[in-house]
């Protein structure tokens, strides 16, 4: 009896969530004003975006730093495995996206 009564509950608050979404009006448009500041949120959203970004970096180089150094000190010989950097996987990536075209006169493969 209690589940069928939750179920009820439930059904009900889904129901009027939806019935008052609905009669809400959409938002008016921005004026000169507020797209000015959106913009600039926009702006200081990215540059801290940004600085948290280089501070990771640094943090994530301090912990690498330090573990090389304590495995160093046990007598093991680390190498750091580096990935390709992002400038050079931006290069690759429109290299990679081209498709390959196919000769005038060549078949595709039988589908099996």
């Amino acid at each position: 009896m209690t589940t069928l009564r939750a179920l009820i509950a439930a059904g009900l608050v889904v129901g009027v969530f939806g019935w008052a979404m609905a009669k809400l009006p959409p938002p008016p448009p921005l004026d000169e004003k507020a797209k000015a500041a959106a913009e600039e949120k926009k702006a200081k959203d990215a540059a801290a975006a940004a600085a948290d970004a280089a501070a990771l970096a640094r943090a994530q180089d301090r912990v690498a730093a330090r573990y090389i150094a304590d495995e160093k000190a046990k007598g093991v010989m680390i190498k750091p495995q580096m990935g390709p950097a992002p400038q050079q996987v931006a290069a690759a990536a429109p290299a990679k996206a081209a498709p390959a075209k196919a000769a005038p006169g060549a078949r595709a493969p039988a589908k099996k």
